[in-house]
């Protein structure tokens, strides 16, 4: 008699488990009667209205959605101009040298990141007063230095991969090589590119450790109220906030997968059309 699941399959449910039932749990507890997280005291949503009351969640979340916003937005335009270079130049002089330097960041560790970071900018304020003290400007700073490098790999990665005879043949046709980037190169690593800045956002919007040592007072993140909160115990509130930061990626996801494949079911339609007129 055949084992209902392979070993391979119950290692996968397990793995699933593992990652998604905490996840359900947090949710589940955030409709909470009860103070206690571990004690469930009757179903209730009244932590949702105390937290939109909560001004220091609110504040801090603010800040971190503005800070990724920004900083993911400057780690596409270097990164995306790093991967060009990478890719498209060929082996300039000190071409090794600055794909190193691109590459570091991606396995120092946050805390010489952190460290370093602050130090510079101690530095700056000490010799020509800028940044003066730290705040937004210096974590956004400190955010798109890391994730830039990320974005680098990606936009490298996609140009790597991809047929330059289209480019080739603008420019034989005529085209400037600035035209010729914004007419049919960046149209094709566009996916790269929004597949980068997401990446970007998402680990400026989650970082805490580089966020500790540039930040000061009154620009504390999301992840830095959490943490300081859950030292004093987990607050219905947080897990209020989670659900609903869960809920907006799951619908971002959700949308995001329609599109894409509304996309292929239109790319299928025109081929098999072109097949039937040829």
């Amino acid at each position: 008699m055949r084992p209902l699941l392979s070993p391979l399959t119950w290692a996968l449910w397990f793995g699933y488990a593992f990652l998604y039932v905490p996840i359900a749990l947090l949710i589940l507890y955030s409709f909470n009667e009860s103070r206690l997280v571990t004690v469930w005291g009757g179903f209730s949503t009244k932590w949702y209205g105390e937290l939109l009351h909560n001004e220091q969640l609110l504040d801090s979340a603010w800040l971190s959605v503005q800070i990724a916003a920004l900083s993911a937005s400057l780690a596409v335009v270097l990164g995306t101009l790093a991967g060009l270079a990478l890719a498209r130049f060929g082996r300039f002089r000190g071409r090794t040298l600055f794909g190193g330097l691109i590459s570091a960041p991606l396995v120092m560790p946050e805390v010489i990141i952190g460290l370093s970071l602050l130090l510079l900018f101690v530095a700056m304020e000490q010799w020509i007063g800028w940044p003066d003290g730290r705040g937004m400007t210096t974590i956004t700073i400190a955010h798109t230095t890391f994730t830039t490098a990320y974005v680098a790999v990606i936009v490298q990665s996609r140009l790597a991969g991809m047929d330059g005879s289209l480019e080739e043949a603008a420019m034989d046709l005529g085209a400037r090589p600035a035209k010729v980037f914004f007419v049919i190169t960046l149209p094709l690593i566009a996916p790269a590119i929004v597949a980068g800045w997401l990446l970007a956002f998402t680990l400026s919007l989650d970082d805490v450790v580089v966020a500790s040592f540039v930040s000061g007072p009154g620009s504390t993140t999301l992840p830095m109220t959490i943490l300081s909160s859950v030292r004093f115990g987990v607050s219905p509130q947080i897990n209020a906030l989670a659900t609903i930061i869960v809920l907006v990626v799951a619908t971002g996801i959700f949308v995001a997968s329609l599109l894409l494949s509304r996309r292929e079911r239109q790319r299928r339609r025109d081929e098999q059309m072109a097949l039937q007129g040829g």
